[in-house]
C-alpha cells in the first residue's frame, strides 16, 4: 500500500501547561486518507493493552515510512531531537469502545506511555464525527505535566495512596477538570490531523461517557496510534 504525504500539508507548534512540553499538529497530513480507512475496515482489531479502553489492528508497514519521512526533518526544531534512526514499538489503528462502567481504574486517568525523554507518540485522526480529541493534564497532588525518570517513583506512590481514598475516580472516561488533574491543554479531532507530543507527558483521550463510539472503523472513532524512538 502506497501512502503519500499530502501537496498542503501544515504544520504548527505549540508548547503546553505550566512545563511547556512540545506538541506538534499536521493538517492534511496524507494525500488520500480515505484508503486508510478502507483498510482499516478490512482489518482484524483484536489487540488489546492494559491502558487503551478499545480494540486495535496492526497499521499498514508503509504507514511508518510516511511518517518518519515527514517527521524527521522537523524533530530538531520542534522537539529538539536530532534526527535518526526511527524504530516503531507500536503503529495500530485504534478504535475507543469500551463502556464506561467496564474502565479499569488506569484507563479513568490521563496516563504516559514511557517514562524516556526522546520517546514520541503520535494519534492521526481518522474519523470525521465529533468523537473527541487529545487531551494533556496536570496531577494535582505533584504539580507534574510530565513524567520522566526522577518523577516516577514519587508520581505513582501518590497516585496509588489517592487511587483508594475519597477522591478515587468514578467509572467513567476523564474529560476535563477532576479532583486529583486539571486539563491545561486539548487538540480538537480534525479528520486527517496529526498530534505528536513526548510520550511522557500526562495524557487521555477526550471521549464522553454519555456518548462512547461504536467498534465500526466506518462510524467509530478511528485513528492511527504509534510509538516513536529515535536513536
Amino acid at each position: 500500500m502506497l501512502i503519500e504525504s499530502h501537496p498542503e500539508l501544515r504544520v504548527q507548534k505549540r508548547e503546553i501547561g505550566r512545563e511547556r512540553a512540545p506538541l506538534l499538529i499536521i493538517d492534511a497530513l496524507v494525500a488520500e486518507p480515505e484508503r486508510l480507512v478502507h483498510k482499516a475496515g478490512r482489518s482484524a482489531f483484536n489487540v488489546r493493552s492494559a491502558y487503551f479502553p478499545g480494540i486495535r489492528a496492526r497499521a499498514p508497514a508503509a504507514y511508518e515510512a510516511l511518517l518518519e519521512s515527514v517527521l524527521k526533518p522537523l524533530l530538531p526544531e520542534h522537539f529538539g531531537i536530532q534526527p535518526g534512526r526511527f524504530a516503531f514499538s507500536m503503529c495500530h489503528y485504534s478504535l475507543v469502545c469500551t463502556p464506561p462502567q467496564q474502565l479499569q481504574m488506569a484507563q479513568r486517568m490521563p496516563h504516559i506511555d514511557s517514562v524516556e525523554d526522546n520517546g514520541l507518540a503520535s494519534v492521526h485522526y481518522l474519523f470525521p464525527g465529533a468523537w473527541g480529541g487529545t487531551a494533556f493534564y496536570r496531577h494535582r497532588g505533584t504539580g507534574f505535566e510530565y513524567i520522566d525518570r526522577s518523577r516516577r517513583e514519587t508520581y505513582f506512590r501518590q497516585l496509588e495512596a489517592e487511587s483508594l481514598g475519597p477522591q478515587a475516580p468514578a467509572a467513567g472516561y476523564i474529560n476535563g477538570d477532576t479532583a486529583l488533574f486539571e486539563q491545561v491543554a486539548k487538540v480538537d479531532a480534525r479528520f486527517n490531523r496529526l498530534v505528536v507530543y513526548r510520550r511522557h507527558s500526562l495524557h487521555s483521550g477526550c471521549i464522553d461517557s454519555q456518548r462512547v463510539p461504536p467498534a465500526d472503523p466506518g462510524n467509530g472513532r478511528l485513528s492511527i496510534n504509534t510509538f516513536i524512538d529515535v536513536a
